[in-house]
């Protein structure tokens, strides 16, 4: 396993990878069908996912586990296959990063809320633990618990990588500007309150994913940064804010747009730069150029 944080002590500026899920549904995955099972049933689809990326210039991958956890495998009746479809997910993408690039071990949120009781603290915890062994076990170099929206739960899952793991921890929240103008959760958390909270529990990189293109993202790094000038930031941006357009939703942004902005992000203080929702292999390429020619 290799360092992230000592990758980026050099300042430099990393990139990472696209989107996966837009990706599965194009090569056949079916609403209500479970993502993580492609690991198994459909592995040379994913393989190819997680490739496509690399080849356009990322120095990172995830890995197609993001609904991995017991909690999440429930629905679909796979919750003793957590360790499985974890495990596969990890090999995949380390088979396709090779030794010189880094895998990141996706963990996404269950979908329970502890607040309302629906499941005790310790199950998620030992869920998480499950996973994110799993995740190591396959070769991740780093734990990235994504698209969080609640402290609790986010600090429960760094907790269980950090401890069955000892790998560094990557924590991002995704936020949606108020109307009033500010960026919170959809549980109510604001940037400055998640970046205290996660890097008590054990996160050494912290940032934002999901909902936001380059623009709200760059307010975005600056709240964190006024705050924090140090601990490194990851950025996966949507492609866009979303719009729906004849029954479909669609990601406005192209590749030249979002290279365009690149630079401007990174000013604001990220350190790591990739997508999410919306964007493409020739998203990153175009990252790729304009952040390598710089």
């Amino acid at each position: 396993m290799r360092s992230l944080l000592a990758a980026l002590k050099n300042n430099n500026v990393l990139i990472s990878d696209g989107a996966w899920g837009t990706f599965l549904h194009e090569r056949g995955l079916q609403p209500g069908e479970c993502p993580e099972l492609w690991n198994i049933t459909h592995r040379s689809d994913v393989f190819a996912i997680a490739k496509s990326y690399i080849d356009a210039g990322a120095d990172m991958i995830l890995t197609n586990s993001f609904g991995g956890s017991p909690s999440k495998l429930e629905h679909y009746g796979l919750q003793d296959r957590a360790a499985e479809l974890n495990k596969a997910a990890a090999v995949i993408s380390r088979e396709a990063a090779g030794v010189d690039h880094f895998v990141l071990g996706s963990i996404g949120p269950t979908g329970v809320i502890l607040m309302m009781g629906q499941v005790s603290e310790k199950v998620l915890f030992d869920g998480f633990c499950l996973q994110a062994d799993a995740l190591k076990e396959g070769g991740v170099d780093v734990i990235c618990v994504e698209t969080m929206s609640a402290l609790d739960e986010a600090c429960l899952a760094i907790r269980a990588a950090r401890e069955s793991t000892g790998l560094e921890v990557i924590c991002t929240f995704t936020f949606e500007k108020t109307i009033i103008g500010e960026y919170r959760t959809m549980m109510g958390v604001s940037p400055a309150e998640m970046v205290q909270a996660v890097k008590d529990a054990g996160a050494s990189i912290i940032g934002t994913n999901c909902g936001n293109g380059f623009d709200q993202m760059i307010e975005i790094v600056r709240e964190i940064r006024s705050i924090d000038p140090i601990t490194p930031i990851l950025v996966h941006a949507n492609a866009g804010k979303p719009v729906f357009q004849d029954g479909k939703t669609v990601f406005p942004e192209t590749p030249e747009r979002m290279a365009a902005k690149v630079q401007d992000l990174i000013k604001s203080g990220a350190n790591i730069v990739g997508g999410c929702c919306g964007t493409t292999p020739a998203h990153i390429k175009g990252l790729v150029n304009a952040i390598r020619v710089h």
